[in-house]
């Protein structure tokens, strides 16, 4: 299972959630108006796991630009980008040094009805990333009704999103679905924007 811990920004914090183990992938949010917003390069970065870089709505170029100062290995793109976006994306990975590993589109859900959105993205990326549908673009801290994934017949691995918390490891592993490749946490395991609960995510995994 594939454990992502997003809205990183404090280097302190960075290198401290770095060193918990079993954490494979640690996310820096390249948007504005996200609480959890990097605004300059921290003066720490992680070399044990890999970076993702999320984006919403952004232009090639400041994705390219932010892939390049920040050796990102992934991208994660969480806002309306189109499969052609993404392919033109793709066409630029040269630029970056061929660095970018895998490309993840987030998609918000509620009903099955919302599964209907994967179907462009298909062979266009490597993961999606199913998040609550609700009024702002992730960090909610509020889940979905996991259950809805089973009419989820795509080919393209997933990561869960969306409030998940220190109590909810039994029903992750409880979780079923073939195409199930691990969880993203965020605002559930903070004490403040930006800044986790080392000890909360150490017992999470312990658990899972």
């Amino acid at each position: 299972m594939i454990i992502k811990v997003c809205g990183m920004r404090d280097p302190g914090n960075i290198r401290a959630v770095e060193g918990t183990q079993d954490i494979n992938w640690l996310g820096f949010i390249f948007w504005e108006k996200s609480s959890r917003y990097v605004s300059q390069r921290p003066a720490y970065l992680p070399t044990k796991v890999k970076r993702v870089g999320v984006f919403v709505d952004a232009s090639i170029e400041d994705v390219l630009g932010k892939v390049r100062e920040y050796a990102l290995d992934i991208i994660q793109l969480h806002g309306n980008e189109t499969p052609a976006y993404i392919r033109t994306l793709r066409s630029h990975r040269p630029l970056c040094g061929d660095h970018v590993a895998a490309l993840i589109k987030a998609l918000n859900i509620a009903t099955p009805a919302d599964l209907e959105q994967t179907r462009p993205y298909e062979g266009t990326v490597d993961y999606f990333l199913f998040d609550t549908k609700a009024k702002l673009i992730g960090g909610n801290g509020t889940k979905f009704d996991w259950s809805v994934l089973s009419a989820y017949k795509g080919t393209t691995p997933f990561l869960l999103s969306g409030g998940i918390g220190p109590k909810d490891a039994e029903r992750v592993k409880a979780f079923r679905h073939p195409q199930f490749a691990g969880i993203d946490l965020n605002s559930r395991f903070e004490t403040a924007p930006g800044l986790k609960d080392t000890r909360a995510l150490q017992e999470f995994i312990k658990k899972l």
